[in-house]
């Protein structure tokens, strides 16, 4: 039997557990973002209407929004007049760890891709001198790159390397940074980091293909080797409405 097209709302199998303590509007909404990380729901598929959906899964219909509402709110849906509920993409959910996006993408069953918009050799600028300090003394890579996954863009990422330890520009565009230093026999070990956030800038919008003023995560990480040698720095905008970053934290 042909799978549904893009104009026909996906009936999927959603097991719901009554006896469970979790609400079932969070059940219906975990199945729901379950298929879509899957691929059962690909972007541009539509969701079946909150009565529909509600009537087939024994459901009030205000459980059903609610659980709906829930992928609007994370993004990876969207509610279009005339059309319906449709699928946007699936969000990157990544831990914060000492890990590439390059590593945790192919991780999940992605196939990322590189646009490399600047390499450069030579001497620091003005900003990679700020935020490398005295710990690089001599030439640096400067290194701009955007980050896509499933044509679809998901950040720019700005390095700063000592030139001894720059990767050639082909390397970069067919791996991750850090994949392309582990061939090299240099592997970070330790590193500093801070995330934030902050608007697209106007520069950014058509490469990010967001809106005005939308909203970034950012991520600085300064990243050193077993011998305490500062090996990259980066600077990293992510699109918060495909990105997210998870950590476990314990009680010490």
């Amino acid at each position: 039997m042909a799978g549904p097209t893009a104009e026909e709302p996906v009936r999927l199998d959603i097991r719901l557990d009554r006896r469970s303590p979790v609400p079932l509007y969070l059940q219906l909404s975990q199945g729901l973002e379950a298929a879509i990380a899957e691929g059962r729901m690909r972007p541009g598929m539509r969701l079946e209407n909150e009565v529909a959906l509600a009537q087939r899964l024994g459901l009030s219909r205000p459980t059903a929004r609610q659980g709906i509402q829930e992928l609007v709110d994370k993004g990876l849906v969207v509610r279009r007049r005339g059309v319906g509920t449709q699928v946007v993409h699936s969000q990157v959910n990544r831990p914060v760890a000492l890990t590439s996006l390059w590593d945790d993408l192919v991780a999940g069953g992605k196939s990322p891709t590189t646009t490399v918009l600047e390499y450069r050799i030579g001497r620091p600028s003005a900003e990679a001198a700020e935020v490398l300090g005295e710990e690089v003394d001599g030439q640096v890579l400067e290194l701009t790159r955007l980050r896509s996954s499933g044509g679809q863009p998901l950040a720019l990422m700005t390095n700063y390397l000592p030139a001894p330890l720059a990767p050639s520009l082909e390397d970069l565009q067919r791996q991750g940074l850090y994949a392309c230093l582990r061939d090299r026999g240099i592997r970070p070990v330790v590193a500093h980091e801070r995330i934030g956030a902050r608007a697209v800038r106007p520069e950014e919008v058509a490469l990010l293909e967001e809106a005005p003023g939308a909203p970034l995560l950012t991520l600085d990480r300064a990243s050193h080797d077993d011998r305490g040698r500062l090996i990259e720095y980066g600077r990293h905008a992510y699109r918060a409405s495909h990105y997210s970053f998870e950590v476990t934290l314990f009680d010490r």
